[in-house]
């Protein structure tokens, strides 16, 4: 296995891509909300500024900033797929290893993290996760995915407005720039579970390019 050694830089951004272990599973979205609460208790006890997020239904991407002095995301992330982990009861296939070693076998072992070096990369990185769903032909528009933080930059820029909301979810949010939450303590959990179930799922996403 190749010696992979993680660049880690306190304070920065990064974005992510974390999978499921089996191509086409469904858990991320049908346990959704299992999944929000291990974000928000990880959040809670490592700040996380999130940037974007969107959840498919074997991987998710997204783009953290972490305080100053802080490059632990690993952490994060572990105790993110740990707490869905239990919370779910569900296993993947496991070899004799993984049950020796207590292994669920549910996600990939790692994920993959590439550190952003400026703004146009971040806008990048960010468009990349809001237009996962779609890449995926799951949606026509970004905006009706509803694991995406897109909903929450949506609602910042529009407000109050009628008209706004009407021009931003009837699919032309495109021209209006990305609002982020920028207050650690306070992490955006991706929006509500859909009504029905997804289709299934077509191969995931490559990682940034």
């Amino acid at each position: 296995m190749p010696n992979y050694r993680r660049l880690r830089v306190p304070g920065a951004t990064y974005f992510f891509t974390v999978n499921l272990a089996e191509d086409g599973d469904t858990a991320l979205v049908e346990h959704i909300d299992l999944l929000r609460e291990a974000y928000r208790v990880t959040a809670a006890e490592h700040p996380i500024d999130c940037r974007a997020m969107v959840i498919l239904p074997d991987h998710i991407h997204a783009v953290w900033a972490l305080p100053p002095g802080d490059a632990d995301f690993s952490r994060r992330w572990q105790k993110i797929k740990a707490r869905f982990t239990h919370a779910s009861g569900l296993r993947g296939a496991r070899s004799r290893s993984m049950v020796e070693k207590r292994e669920a076998g549910l996600w990939q072992r790692r994920f993959w993290e590439h550190l952003i070096r400026d703004s146009a990369e971040e806008a990048r990185a960010i468009a990349y996760c809001l237009m996962d769903p779609v890449r995926h032909g799951y949606v026509k528009e970004a905006s009706d995915w509803p694991f995406s933080t897109i909903h929450r930059d949506l609602r910042a820029k529009v407000g109050g407005s009628p008209t706004l909301r009407a021009v931003a979810y009837g699919g032309r949010f495109a021209h209006l720039p990305i609002v982020r939450d920028v207050t650690a303590s306070r992490p955006a959990a991706p929006p509500g579970p859909p009504s029905t179930a997804p289709p299934s799922s077509p191969p995931r996403s490559q990682p940034l390019q």
